[in-house]
């Protein structure tokens, strides 16, 4: 066995150095892989502080704001990341036009989502003040993510670097002032505003950054007709993001408001050690999606065959970090106190959805390059519509675990369940079957391997 994953390997590694195609999308990974470790270490321990400080029951009410503003965010993004990405790879000459028009329309956006939140939450808890205030702080800090606009160029380049910097150095300096008022003993609502003060630091590098690398933000312009381009592209995607938003983080605001604030302080531990590792496919699929894109322009051969490898390889790391985690759950939630000691058993379960968010984030390759956008909407409002409806009977009854079978279920009919459902997406839940059926199919894949990397590849 060990002689196997020595071959696998190698094999990698040889192919690896034989195409500068792939060189190119390891080492842009690899600077994200970087910069996320880098977080979740750091995260880890300072959530940790500030779980403990808290309580479950602020930590509950912090994670509750945080949940409500998330539900809506997609309003200010309005899908259009992986659009812009592939506009800009494929008329690079675009670049301006794109990135104004991209600006303004997320600009417009956050000031509309930050509406709809306040007024929400004022109708929703009418009586809770601090909750409403938090919120509106919260998100206040979408204006400024506008600037992320900035980064989809560096996406469309395959340049990690000003990113990596950029979120590292906002997420230290922030993390440092959580310490800071950790032991100044702040209040709740102060751990809202350092929310708002790390979106201005990640301004304040990215503006740097793109004007380092020679590009001028005066130069962009808007255009009309390049935004309803846009748009007509990514509407769908707004609407699937929401549903896939509302069914990651719906049940956090269900448990506070059906259950109460303390069983959602236990939860949003699971949550944050369930999801800490999720830069690892966002990072892979950030970096493969512009060779995806051009693998269909060669032919339709190459470009399946990327898209397995792709699958193959989140359903692999999927597997390594549940497995890894199922072992290692009870440690992790003991260093969060014995407040938070029930986390364990709930994190055992909750670790499992990350195959199938591997698969749906390598899928979204797929239909962003097919121009699927809709099929992307409806699987998400079908498995956003499954997990309300089974968190509204199982959380009353079994609360956190409830809400954890009810997100490991629709999580796997959303992404692989629901394909089976439309032609067009028949062969791409096949191939998502061939990853999840990765354990069994490692040494026909090492011979692949072998294979190509006696020639170039990518």
């Amino acid at each position: 066995m060990i002689q196997k994953w020595r071959v696998f390997v190698l094999s990698i590694m040889n192919l690896v150095n034989r195409s500068q195609a792939l060189k190119k999308i390891v080492i842009s990974s690899s600077w994200l892989a970087v910069e996320r470790i880098f977080r979740m270490i750091i995260s880890f321990f300072v959530g940790i502080a500030i779980a403990r400080y808290l309580g479950p029951e602020q930590f509950g009410q912090l994670n509750y704001a945080q949940s409500f503003v998330a539900l809506f965010s997609t309003v200010a993004t309005l899908g259009l990341e992986g659009i812009v990405v592939r506009n800009i790879v494929r008329q690079p000459e675009r670049k301006d036009e794109i990135l104004g028009s991209t600006f303004v329309l997320k600009l417009f956006g956050s000031l509309s989502t930050i509406v709809l939140t306040i007024a929400l939450i004022t109708v929703l808890r009418p009586e809770d003040h601090y909750m409403q205030w938090m919120v509106a702080l919260v998100a206040m800090g979408m204006i400024l993510q506008s600037f992320d606009t900035i980064d989809y160029w560096f996406q469309s380049q395959v340049n990690a670097k000003v990113k990596v910097y950029t979120y590292a150095t906002s997420f230290f300096l922030i993390s440092m002032l959580k310490v800071v008022l950790i032991v100044l003993h702040a209040p709740l609502i102060a751990f809202a505003y350092a929310g708002m003060a790390e979106a201005v630091i990640i301004m304040i590098g990215l503006l740097i950054g793109y004007r380092v690398h020679g590009n001028y933000v005066r130069k962009w312009r808007v255009s009309l007709g390049c935004a309803i381009e846009m748009l007509k592209d990514s509407w769908p995607l707004i609407l699937s993001s929401l549903a896939i938003l509302i069914y990651m983080r719906i049940d956090q605001i269900m448990i506070g408001d059906m259950v109460g604030d303390h069983e959602l302080g236990i939860y949003s531990v699971v949550v944050r050690l369930g999801e800490m590792w999720y830069f690892v496919p966002l990072a892979i699929v950030s970096s493969t999606y512009p060779s995806i894109v051009q693998s269909k322009q060669i032919s339709d051969e190459v470009f399946y065959e990327r898209l397995q490898n792709l699958y193959d390889v989140m359903a692999f790391i999927g597997y390594i970090v549940a497995i890894a985690m199922t072992f290692f759950a009870p440690f992790l939630v003991s260093f969060f106190g014995q407040e938070y000691k029930t986390a364990s058993s709930l994190l055992i379960c909750y670790i499992w959805i990350g195959l199938f968010v591997n698969l749906g984030v390598a899928r979204t390759s797929f239909l962003n390059t097919m121009n699927y956008t809709k099929w992307q909407f409806i699987t998400s409002f079908m498995g956003c519509v499954l997990n309300v409806l089974l968190n509204f009977l199982l959380i009353p009854r079994y609360g956190a675990m409830g809400a954890t079978v009810a997100s490991l279920f629709s999580y796997w009919f959303q992404t692989h369940g629901s394909c089976y459902f439309f032609r067009p997406l028949y062969q791409t839940g096949t191939m998502q079957t061939k990853a999840i059926l990765v354990p069994f199919r490692l040494r026909k894949i090492i011979s692949q391997l072998q294979v190509r990397s006696k020639g170039e590849y990518l």
